[in-house]
C-alpha cells in the first residue's frame, strides 16, 4: 500500500485553509498533514494542530513559536514549531512533501509560493498574488524546476478543466479564442453609485454566494479580486489582457468559461464550494469526494449574465490597465490595494476611496522591469509607501 502523500497548508486558519483540511479528513487513506501555517489565528492554529498532529507548525515570531511549542508538549504532541518566512519556507520545500496548499493572503504568501515551486512540488495556488507580482519570475521557476501548478481560485480551475490538456502549447495552437472569467458582482452589484461611499466594511464581507476572508470579500466588493483574477490568468494560461473578458453572473454556479473557435464554449459549473477545485487539484488527475453536494439546476432554475461597469467597478478597470502595463505595475497594484484595503477595513477611508489611493500610487510611482524578486519587492514597498502617505495627507 502507497503511503499517504503529505501535505503542507499555508494559510491552514483562513477559509481556503479550512476547506483544505476538510477534504483532507475525508481521505486519511490518501493524505496526510505534513505542516499547518498560521499567523494571527493562533489559537485556531493550535486546535488544528491536536487535530491534525501535523510534523511542523510555522507561527509568525520567536515568542509565538516559544508558547504553541509548550502548549503543544504540554498535550503530548510532537509537533515541531518554527517561525517566520524562513520557517514557511522549510515546511513549503521539505524534501518529504509532496504537495503544498499555497493559501496565505497577500504579498507575505510569495517567498514561501515560490520556494516550494523551486523545490519542484505540486503546488496548488490559492494564493494569486504571487503571481500578480512576480508572473514573469514564477513561471520561468515552474519551467526550470518541473513543479506541477494547479490553480485554486475556482475560476482558474475552472478554466483549467475546460482547456485541453496540452493548452500549454498555445491558446491559438488550442483553437481557443477567449477566455471568459465570471464574477459574481458582489454584493454592491446594483447598489445606489451614490450609496458607496457610505458602505461599511460588515456590508463589504457579506458576500450573497462564498464564504471568505475579510481581505477577499471587500476585494471581491470592488471587484479587485476579478482584476487580480485575470492578471493571474494571463500568466496561467499564456494570454494577453484582451483574451480575457470578465463577465458578471450573479448565481455563481458558472465558475468560468473558454470560448473556442469553433463556436463551441466550454463551462465548468458547481455549487459556490471551495471544496470543489480544492479536491480536484488534490487528486489531479484523478477525482475524488470533496463532501459538496450534488448541483440542483431545478433549484438555480435560471442562470443570468450582464457586463461589468467600470464606473461602479474602478479597481476592475485599474487592474486591466496594470495587466497591460505588465513590469512591476501588478505589484505595485497589488501592494497598494492591501494597504488601501486594511485601511477600509480599519474604517479610516470610504469605501469608493480604495480606487482612488490606488490610482494615485499608479500614477506617482515609476514603473519598472520585472528582473528579479529584489525589484519586485522593491516595488511593492514603495507603492505601500505612497499609498501610506496618501493616507497620512487624508488623500491630497
Amino acid at each position: 500500500m502507497n503511503r499517504p502523500q503529505q501535505i503542507t497548508v499555508l494559510g491552514a486558519t483562513g477559509s481556503i485553509g479550512a476547506s483544505t483540511l476538510d477534504v483532507l479528513a475525508r481521505h486519511p487513506e490518501r493524505y496526510q498533514v505534513f505542516a499547518l501555517t498560521g499567523f494571527s489565528r493562533l489559537a485556531e492554529l493550535r486546535t488544528l494542530c491536536l487535530r491534525h498532529n501535523p510534523r511542523f507548525a510555522v507561527v509568525p515570531d520567536e515568542r509565538a513559536a516559544r508558547n504553541l511549542q509548550e502548549a503543544l508538549r504540554a498535550a503530548g504532541l510532537s509537533t515541531e514549531v518554527l517561525h517566520g518566512e524562513a520557517g514557511l519556507c522549510t515546511v513549503a520545500a521539505a524534501p518529504e512533501v509532496d504537495a503544498v496548499m499555497a493559501a496565505i493572503v497577500g504579498a507575505a504568501g510569495l517567498r514561501p509560493t515560490l520556494a516550494a515551486v523551486q523545490a519542484g512540488k505540486k503546488v496548488l495556488l490559492a494564493n494569486k498574488e504571487a503571481l500578480v507580482m512576480s508572473g514573469a519570475l514564477f513561471m520561468r521557476a515552474v519551467q526550470a524546476s518541473g513543479a506541477v501548478l494547479l490553480p485554486i481560485d475556482s475560476e482558474h480551475n475552472a478554466i483549467f478543466q475546460c482547456l485541453p490538456s496540452n493548452y500549454a502549447r498555445g491558446l491559438a495552437a488550442s483553437g481557443v479564442r477567449r477566455i471568459l472569467l465570471t464574477a459574481s458582482g458582489g454584493p454592491f452589484r446594483e447598489t445606489p453609485l451614490a450609496a458607496l461611499d457610505h458602505v461599511t466594511p460588515e456590508q463589504a464581507c457579506a458576500h450573497p454566494n462564498w464564504t471568505m476572508g475579510r481581505k477577499i470579500s471587500v476585494d471581491s466588493a470592488s471587484m479587485m479580486n476579478k482584476g487580480l483574477e485575470l492578471i493571474e490568468a494571463c500568466w496561467l494560461f499564456d494570454a494577453r489582457p484582451a483574451q480575457v473578458e470578465v463577465l458578471i453572473h450573479p448565481q455563481s454556479v458558472i465558475h468560468s468559461l473558454v470560448d473556442y473557435v469553433d463556436g463551441s464554449v466550454l463551462a465548468q459549473l458547481g455549487n459556490p464550494d471551495m471544496r470543489t477545485p480544492i479536491a480536484h487539484a488534490l487528486a489531479w488527475p484523478e477525482r475524488i469526494d470533496s463532501g459538496v453536494a450534488p448541483l440542483d439546476l431545478f433549484s438555480v432554475a435560471r442562470l443570468d449574465f450582464q457586463e461589468p461597469d467600470v464606473e461602479r467597478f474602478p479597481c476592475l478597470r485599474l487592474a486591466r490597465q496594470a495587466a497591460e502595463a505588465g513590469g512591476t505595475v501588478p505589484a505595485m497594484l497589488n501592494a497598494a490595494n492591501e494597504v488601501a484595503v486594511a485601511a477600509f477595513l480599519e474604517r479610516r477611508v470610504r469605501f469608493t476611496e480604495i480606487a482612488s489611493i490606488i490610482d494615485h500610487v499608479l500614477n506617482h510611482e515609476a514603473s519598472g522591469t520585472a528582473d528579479s524578486l529584489d525589484c519586485v519587492l522593491g516595488a511593492d514597498a514603495r507603492a505601500r509607501a505612497q499609498a501610506r502617505r496618501w493616507l497620512e495627507r487624508g488623500g491630497r
